[in-house]
């Protein structure tokens, strides 16, 4: 394994020392060509740079510093394509880790402006430089398992959870980028379901399937809500079979099954074979993608995982998103013969950018505005002279009276009300002369809640589920669920239903009867009955 490259080599900074950043600085170092690292955390950023002996610099130095060729980008993923933007800007290579952007049209900026300026720019789809990968395409390309069928993935575990994107955007994007590459092809159409259990709107299991022009079809499954991690890429063509299976030791990480499929008597018949492990060569797959990426900058050649590559596989993830909300089946945008009707009504005035995605049977009035990465569920009413987005997600069922602004960061759960010019912040200390984007801070409302007309809520607390925010009042602190609160600022006053009608002493429903009890924690809780259970 190469340790050191030649003293050309190009020099490379690392952006963003996190849990995934510092695989990255570890082995750019061990290859001999670290330069700098970059770490928005001060105590973060010295730890690493006693730790791999190079300097620890702020984002405009790294640059504008002439000493480096490259930049790698480790961030968080809503910054990915402004900062490669940058580096691009700079003359620096810019090696990304996935995913490149959260919307096709900025990861297509980043693509015009690279082909621009002569940079390569190389996204971080790790799994395409899996020795065990590799194999497996080799055994497609010589035939060994006849024409492809079907393939399908399973990505599970048992966390990492996630509160500003959804499993399939966290764990889905390394099996799109292996089916695309062993199809060969974009898929024409895909249809996905989602089920949030843990947080509303926040898809903790997805299943995906995928239908291509040259009759292969492909599914992936991935799930953190998993009691055990599998990791599964399955191929299966007409003549052959193969598993890349990569929670297995290297001896047994792809598997070659040459079954087929026999006909008798116009029936098909299994006719299975003795299974054969493949060898491979064991590498940290992370070392091959680094070096890949230095390879094509010393030799001015195009990424196996390129621009183009990962605009493929955003195209995959956004008509997932798409179908997740309208529970039908999204064409990709650049093979649709033709629009699909939608199956949402908006006003003629109303304006809806592309990238949103809004479920059957919303309703969307007058000049109104829903802008792109924004995600709004199925039979919800949305006002006159609303602006919702960017990357804002509204559950299922909720009404945004008008004159009501979701911005960056606010997640509400299903049925939501929101009355009318209720205000929702994004930072707390807001200059029209200072950028703050990087400091929205989210703002989550749980199932259920009302927030009256006038509110504020500033950003950065949670509303729990059937709270009551009373008209005029300015949330600066979390709500707790089925809790009133009033005044500026918010204060407790009382304890609402989940019918939204205030409790008294006895914490029973007056329109329902329903009742309710505090519990150790000082949290409203319905009293569930035994007869009601039978």
């Amino acid at each position: 394994m190469t340790t050191m490259m030649e003293t050309s080599s190009p020099r490379v900074a690392v952006v963003g020392c996190g849990y995934w950043g510092i695989n990255l600085v570890r082995n750019f170092h061990a290859i001999g060509v670290l330069a700098a690292i970059g770490e928005a955390a001060p105590a973060r950023a010295a730890e690493v740079s006693g730790q791999f002996g190079v300097p620890a610099l702020p984002i405009d130095a790294i640059l504008a510093s002439p000493d480096i060729d490259a930049v790698v980008l480790a961030t968080p993923a809503e910054t990915h394509a402004a900062l490669a933007l940058r580096a691009i800007d700079a003359g620096k290579h810019v090696f990304v880790e996935k995913p490149l952007a959260l919307a096709e049209e900025d990861a297509d900026k980043v693509r015009r402006a690279a082909e621009a300026r002569g940079r390569v720019v190389m996204v971080g789809h790790l799994l395409q430089y899996h020795p065990a990968f590799l194999r497996l395409k080799q055994l497609v390309a010589d035939g060994q398992l006849g024409r492809l069928r079907h393939i399908y993935s399973n990505r599970l575990n048992l966390g990492k959870f996630r509160r500003k994107e959804d499993v399939f955007w966290s764990f889905a994007p390394h099996d799109i980028s292996m089916i695309l590459a062993l199809a060969g092809d974009r898929p024409d159409s895909v249809q996905a379901v989602g089920h949030s259990y843990l947080y509303n709107g926040i898809a903790d299991v997805t299943t995906t399937h995928m239908t291509f022009g040259n009759g292969i079809s492909a599914h992936v499954f991935v799930s953190w809500l998993h009691p055990y991690k599998d990791q599964k890429l399955v191929v299966v063509g007409d003549s052959g079979m193969a598993v890349f299976d990569d929670s297995r030791p290297w001896a047994e990480k792809l598997i070659h099954y040459p079954h087929k499929v026999a006909w008798r008597n116009g029936m098909p018949e299994p006719a299975k074979a003795e299974a054969n492990p493949i060898e491979i060569l064991p590498a940290e797959p992370l070392r091959l993608e680094c070096l890949h990426f230095l390879e094509c900058i010393l030799e001015n050649k195009r990424p196996r995982t390129d621009v183009a590559e990962a605009i493929g596989v955003l195209s995959v993830l956004d008509a997932a998103r798409r179908s997740m909300i309208s529970g039908m089946r999204a064409m990709l945008k650049d093979e649709a013969a033709a629009p699909e009707a939608p199956a949402y009504f908006a006003h003629p005035t109303a304006c809806i950018d592309d990238g949103a995605a809004v479920g059957a049977g919303t309703k969307i009035w007058n000049f109104s505005h829903i802008l792109k990465n924004t995600a709004i569920g199925r039979d919800c009413i949305i006002g006159q002279n609303v602006m919702i987005g960017p990357d804002v997600t509204v559950g299922d069922r909720c009404k945004i009276q008008n004159n009501v602004s979701l911005y960056t960061g606010v997640i509400l759960e299903d049925g939501v009300f929101c009355g009318p010019s209720c205000v929702f912040t994004n930072v707390n200390n807001p200059r029209a002369e200072i950028e703050r984007k990087n400091e929205f801070r989210p703002t989550h409302v749980g199932r259920g809640a009302t927030i009256g007309a006038n509110a504020t809520i500033v950003c950065g607390h949670s509303l729990g589920a059937y709270c009551f925010v009373a008209a005029g009042a300015v949330v600066t602190r979390d709500v707790p669920p089925h809790a009133l609160v009033a005044g500026n600022p918010a204060r407790w006053i009382g304890w609402v239903s989940h019918a939204g009608e205030r409790l008294g002493d006895d914490l029973v429903c007056p329109r329902t009867g329903t009742r309710y009890r505090l519990d150790g924690q000082g949290q409203l809780a319905e009293i569930v009955e035994t007869s009601r259970i039978a």
